[in-house]
């Protein structure tokens, strides 16, 4: 099986030099050191402060999963504009709610720049989303008309997240950093209604850097249980480049990083038509994907643009780890997601 060669995580990811840290982490950075990091243009001449504060973009992503409920909540600072979103998905009536929040220039929300510490917020009391981070730790909070959070996400004892830095484009980077098959404790209410979470999980994301002016990815997640245990996965194409991969498999905590996916789907196929196939050439990842709903968001602002659509649908199929040992997926719940963005 892959064995992908791991580092002791760096306090700042920036080193004296000004360049970053490449490859993949045991641990969480604790800062970015964006102010250290040395940027230049496709000419090799130092970028002005304007390209520096404008093309360093991040995002962060919560998914989780109730017996009854998957939600969605996302916030993304593409230094123009900050966004959010959190959708509330039925599973037993199958029907998908949402709220989007889009504030311009950095007013009306922030966002931290650190893996390990920090508050990312958006809107205010009544229609407001918050992710706090404390010592590597999640806390998530919703505050709108129909649902009410405040919940931690907790790892298991010893289980490392997913963290790495690559190259990206001509002179940028990205630092990526998840963490799935986690256990929530504390409160969510949707519509009135307490939502017992002793059987809840979910994972994060927290993405940051100069990216690709236009990027684009395919991207696939699941938070479950399955019959060895708690399960998180994490798949990805696109971004990450020169080789490096963030996909990954837990088991009970147990990390184990995996070589590149393929996706295969249909883009112009209609809702429930198509069926994804998402594999890798080793044959450890063979899974299929049938959606059963989407969260999707098309913005064409000339300058900026976003084709998104996250589906939330059932997978099929087998995993191996990285000790030869074989696991049967038959229709569990996760996420699969085509985005592409010019920012």
């Amino acid at each position: 099986m892959l064995t992908i060669a791991t580092q002791i995580a760096p306090d700042s990811l920036i080193n004296p030099k000004g360049l970053p840290h490449f490859g993949h982490f045991d641990g969480i950075v604790k800062t970015l050191g964006l102010a250290d990091f040395a940027y230049f243009d496709t000419m090799d001449k130092p970028a002005s402060a304007w390209a520096k504060h404008f093309d360093y973009k991040q995002f962060q992503f919560v998914s989780l999963v109730t017996p009854r409920y998957v939600l969605g909540i996302a916030l993304a600072d593409i230094a123009y504009v900050g966004s959010a979103f959190c959708y509330l998905y039925d599973i037993k009536t199958n029907t998908l709610t949402q709220l989007d929040w889009l504030k311009p220039l950095r007013f009306g929300y922030q966002m931290t720049p650190s893996p390990a510490e920090g508050r990312s917020s958006i809107g205010r009391k009544g229609a407001q989303l918050s992710f706090e981070i404390v010592k590597g730790g999640w806390r998530l909070i919703i505050d709108t008309k129909n649902i009410q959070a405040d919940v931690t996400l907790h790892s298991a004892p010893l289980s490392l997240p997913m963290a790495m830095c690559s190259p990206t484009g001509y002179n940028g980077w990205t630092y990526t950093q998840k963490h799935n098959g986690l256990t929530v404790k504390g409160s969510l209410t949707v519509a009135h209604e307490p939502q017992p979470l002793n059987h809840a999980l979910a994972g994060y994301d927290f993405s940051a850097g100069y990216m690709r002016r236009d990027t684009s990815w395919r991207w696939a997640s699941i938070n479950a249980r399955i019959h060895e245990g708690i399960m998180g996965l994490n798949l990805a194409a696109g971004v990450n480049e020169t080789g490096a991969t963030e996909n990954v498999f837990w088991i009970n905590g147990e990390r184990h990083l995996l070589g590149p996916v393929q996706f295969e789907f249909d883009r112009h196929a209609t809702l429930g038509a198509e069926v994804w196939r998402v594999y890798s050439q080793n044959g450890q990842v063979d899974l299929q994907f049938a959606a059963r709903n989407c969260r999707s968001e098309k913005r064409n602002l000339l300058l900026l643009k976003s084709n998104f659509r996250q589906f939330i649908g059932h997978f099929s199929g087998t995993i191996t780890d990285n000790q030869g040992r074989s696991y049967q997926l038959n229709n569990v719940l996760g996420l699969a997601e085509d985005h592409y963005a010019r920012w």
